[in-house]
């Protein structure tokens, strides 16, 4: 982990400076981190604002980078202005990366910062990620994968770091809860980050998605959560119809990540 770190440190420091996508998760806090420690005022936290962004990522991203001590930029993303977008077949996280990072690369060129990096790493490439095509396209740097660095190797070195998120479950943006052709609305995400929300107030913990198919809700959770969840089954499911759907799931086979993938 030491030789790791140095070479991620190193990586870091040979770009000058740096503009790094920070979503409020392990992967990019501890490379707003590193970015920190190897650059200072050199490097700059950015936060794409959108409805696509839970709340609690939102205020992790910003809680985070405070607790870092980097500059943290909020930048609009706009993301449901394009209509790619909102369509939501299985193009669209391509659709949706690449107009985030045509702003973040804009923006930090006004800001004169050399490079836009990413949190990407190894353990990444076994799921389906079209947006890593276009992180590909646009030069973005994702040095925590250049330097070897998988999952678990995030997390020793972001504990290692005191970084509050160490522990914290993987949580892709809204969209990905939203069956594909199942058009995205800046409702339809609040209504999936309400649910959410709720579920974790009645003590549901690690993994969690709520999956909109439309008029059916299907809930994955680890396997740990399933007595929670059928201790409360009337009262979830009466929330879930008083926010408009009609069918409401538990998916006995649990948390799986990309399932929306699936056909």
């Amino acid at each position: 982990m030491q030789a790791k770190t140095e070479k991620l440190l190193d990586c870091l420091k040979g770009y000058g400076s740096v503009a790094v996508a920070l979503s409020g998760g392990v992967d990019s806090m501890t490379l707003a981190k590193a970015a920190y420690l190897a650059l200072g005022e050199r490097a700059v936290a950015v936060t794409a604002e959108s409805e696509l962004l839970s709340r609690e990522e939102h205020g992790d991203a910003v809680q985070g980078a405070s607790a870092i001590g980097i500059r943290h930029v909020l930048l609009p993303a706009e993301d449901l202005s394009y209509e790619e977008v909102r369509r939501n077949d299985r193009e669209r996280c391509y659709y949706c990366k690449r107009h985030r990072m045509e702003k973040i690369l804009a923006w930090a060129a006004e800001e004169g910062l050399a490079a836009v990096a990413d949190g990407s790493n190894i353990s990444d490439r076994g799921d389906y990620r079209p947006g890593a095509r276009a992180l590909q396209e646009l030069g973005i740097r994702s040095p925590l994968a250049e330097c070897g660095f998988a999952k678990g190797d995030i997390r020793r070195l972001a504990k290692a770091w005191g970084l509050s998120v160490w522990e914290k479950p993987s949580a892709a943006c809204l969209a990905s809860r939203v069956a594909y052709g199942v058009e995205l609305t800046a409702a339809r995400l609040r209504r999936i980050d309400e649910v959410e929300s709720f579920l974790r107030s009645l003590a549901v913990r690690g993994q969690l998605r709520v999956r909109d198919h439309g008029n059916l809700a299907r809930l994955e959770a680890g396997p740990e959560n399933l007595p929670v969840l059928l201790e409360h089954r009337r009262e979830i499911a009466a929330r879930l119809k008083e926010l408009g759907f009609a069918f409401v799931t538990l998916d006995l086979e649990g948390y799986r990540m990309g399932s929306c993938n699936l056909d």
